[in-house]
């Protein structure tokens, strides 16, 4: 061994044992989380709890410069530690909203969606059923006991498992659904069903480690005020609960699902058309790219038809389609005609559109990129 490199021996030793006494300290917070948890589920309270979060965060970061710490990097610090303490509760009892268990079935329930679903409302304490198209029959014996049915099935089906549900309930049975459209499913529902009515979407995909901070849609209907325990119980799971009207939600998912997804599409058609492999793609892109890169590499690693039921979901999200490729043909006659000037117009006039959103997308996107290369790079 060097001399140089002897030098550093004391140093790298005690930078050792501070990193075991820092997992000590981990291992003996992570014990006291299971004691906080239990206490959570006695008293029914939430997994995520947003104003003691930032709280917490805000004192750790104030902590942290007065020590001469980055307090960014102390906040990503702490941040990684709840989220580990709150995928530990996710495999444990989450506290139940109501005073006995509800008898909760979902169509479906063997699919990723429901059944991520089913396992949480089990954890809860909830009575759950599932049906598919092999056990359909076992529907007329469970439907006395049922407190709400939920439809989880793919796009394309939904609608017609909703119109064999018909007349087939309690009519103070909830009946909602978990598709990404909104619409025309309540409407079916509704002509379905004459009890509670409510349209929910996740806005997440089944392979989410757990519920917390993860979105639900709520989208009520009739008597939507009786799921009000469901909307309770997604928040003791942690998530956050908004309500939209199920016309405004699909005009926006036009955008946020099919329209995205086809560009997806679009993208990586075109690198196969051009023999653009992405392996050898990664060796020379930037960090931004290498994040818009992944983005559309994910889409493939999952299932063509669930994708293909998003981006054909109905004709309105296909007209907007129809729409894009109009006005990608404008842009395109920029770059044929070489018009610089226009291309400067047309940047500028969406800049001006973005607005403030724009610089709040390069602070969040720059953190997400600094991170990335950070772990991948």
């Amino acid at each position: 061994m060097s001399h140089r490199h002897k030098d550093l021996e004391s140093p790298r030793k005690r930078i050792d044992e501070i990193d075991e006494q820092i997992l000590n300290l981990l291992s003996e917070r992570g014990e006291i989380v299971q004691d906080v948890i239990r206490e959570k589920i006695k008293n029914k309270l939430p997994v995520f709890v947003p104003k003691r979060e930032e709280e917490k965060s805000d004192a750790f970061k104030e902590l942290a410069k007065a020590k001469g710490i980055d307090p960014e990097w102390a906040e990503d610090f702490l941040r990684m530690i709840m989220t580990a303490s709150r995928a530990s509760q996710s495999q444990q009892q989450f506290p139940i909203a109501t005073k006995e268990p509800k008898h909760i079935l979902f169509v479906g329930g063997e699919g990723g969606m429901g059944s991520l679903y089913k396992r949480v409302a089990e954890q809860t304490g909830h009575v759950t059923y599932s049906i598919d198209k092999s056990n359909w029959y076992e529907l007329e014996e469970l439907a006395p006991e049922l407190d709400m049915v939920i439809v989880t099935v793919p796009i394309k089906v939904t609608e017609g498992v909703i119109e064999r549900l018909s007349g087939r309930l309690n009519k103070d049975t909830i009946l909602a659904d978990f598709t990404s459209n909104k619409t025309a499913p309540i409407e079916a529902m509704l002509v379905a069903h004459e009890g509670p009515v409510v349209g929910l979407h996740p806005m997440h995909g089944p392979d989410v480690q757990n519920l917390s901070k993860q979105l639900m849609v709520f989208c009520g209907a009739r008597e939507s005020e009786k799921a009000k325990w469901f909307i309770d119980q997604c928040e003791l799971w942690g998530m956050r609960v908004i309500e939209a009207d199920p016309e405004k939600h699909d005009h926006v998912m036009h955008l946020v699902q099919g329209l995205r997804h086809f560009v997806a599409l679009l993208h990586g058609s075109f690198m196969e058309e051009y023999d653009l492999n992405p392996n050898d793609m990664l060796d020379y892109s930037s960090p931004i790219y290498r994040a818009e890169l992944m983005m559309t590499g994910r889409i493939f690693a999952q299932d063509a038809e669930l994708y293909a039921d998003i981006v054909f979901a109905n004709k309105e999200r296909r007209d907007l389609l129809l729409k894009f490729f109009e006005h990608h043909q404008k842009l395109a006659k920029l770059v044929e005609e070489n018009d610089r000037e226009g291309f400067i117009r047309e940047f500028e006039g969406v800049t001006d559109f973005f607005g403030k959103f724009a610089t709040q997308a390069l602070e969040e996107s720059g953190y997400l990129i600094n991170r990335l290369a950070d772990r991948f790079a």
